[in-house]
């Protein structure tokens, strides 16, 4: 099987690439816009009639987007997002190579949802942010292309390779800082937002899975259960050995000390969040990843400690 794997040397794409490279099947050419792509080629600039001669010419089977951007303003975030996928879905529906596509959705798609509630893929999708807006008309175009195509919508990957600037990164390089400063305090906002956190390699087994299928549609990419990030601070402690004290800035007003490694009661009423999960999900999120299971035999098998140990690996090389 000969896979076209755009954005191989970004944080989901790299471990994409070294899971359909473990596969004897697989012929991976990877396309971007780094020195070491097999193919330089920039989705958010580059013409579709371009990528319709280099489709012609390596003729793949499948091809995976897993190009995207993160952060940015509205307008870089849809050169990068909604245009680069109008590409793509254009440049395959002129080329004569019939490939399958594999577009990387993200759970931010849907936006806020009720607290206690699992996402399945017919939630009509409200994005709380420019990011979602562009990620769910990237998907509108993937889903009205008339290509063999499936969009898997990814919530909160973690793992190794975990960018600084990510929730579960900063909390890392601050666990990281107290440490080397020898504070025995950590100052932290935002906790109390609880979201379903996936592994990257699991995410990348989901891209092997979903490109040898026939599934078509959306399907959800996750671990099926919310955590509550001042959860994932106290496991992240534990695997750091951090013993310090967890101040943290959002909640009912004064200051709230609580032992990260004991998380505190949680009060009645949660207080305004000093720095706000930044996807425009709101204060909870959770996939309901039951299609994956049925429809491609996917299971997430990464638990977070894993996720979390791996990204405190890393950080702690800083050190």
């Amino acid at each position: 099987m000969r896979v076209l794997l755009i954005g191989a040397n970004g944080y989901l794409g790299r471990f994409v690439a070294d899971r359909l490279l473990a596969d004897p099947a697989v012929q991976l050419t990877a396309l971007g816009r780094g020195d070491d792509a097999d193919v330089r080629f920039d989705l958010a600039s580059g013409s579709p009639g371009a990528l319709t001669r280099f489709l012609d010419a390596v003729h793949p089977g499948v091809v995976v987007n897993c190009a995207g951007a993160t952060r940015g303003g509205a307008r870089e975030l849809t050169r990068h997002n909604t245009v680069a996928v109008a590409t793509v879905c254009e440049a395959l529906r002129r080329s004569g190579c019939g490939a399958r596509l594999v577009q990387i959705g993200c759970g931010a798609e849907y936006g806020p949802s009720q607290p206690g509630s699992s996402t399945a893929e017919d939630a009509v999708p409200r994005p709380g942010g420019p990011y979602g807006v562009s990620k769910l008309a990237a998907t509108e175009l993937v889903l009205g292309s008339g290509l063999d195509a499936v969009v898997l919508r990814v919530f909160s990957p973690a793992g190794p390779g975990t960018p600084a600037g990510s929730p579960l990164g900063r909390l890392a390089e601050a666990m990281r800082r107290a440490m080397q400063s020898g504070d025995g305090e950590l100052k932290l906002g935002g906790l109390g937002v609880q979201r379903d956190f996936i592994d990257v390699r699991d995410v990348a087994r989901a891209v092997h899975a979903a490109s040898l299928s026939a599934a078509q549609g959306v399907i959800n990419i996750g671990s099926g259960r919310a955590v509550r990030l001042r959860d994932a601070a106290a496991v992240l402690a534990r695997v750091a050995g951090y013993g310090g004290t967890l101040h943290e800035l959002d909640g009912p007003p004064g200051p709230m000390r609580a032992p990260i490694g004991h998380p505190r009661p949680e009060p009645d009423q949660a207080g305004p969040v000093a720095y706000p999960y930044p996807d425009g999900c709101g204060s909870w999120q959770q996939a309901d990843v039951r299609t994956a299971r049925d429809r491609l035999g996917w299971r997430p098998r990464i638990n977070l400690e894993e996720s979390l140990a791996d990204i405190w690996m890393e950080a702690a090389c800083r050190i």
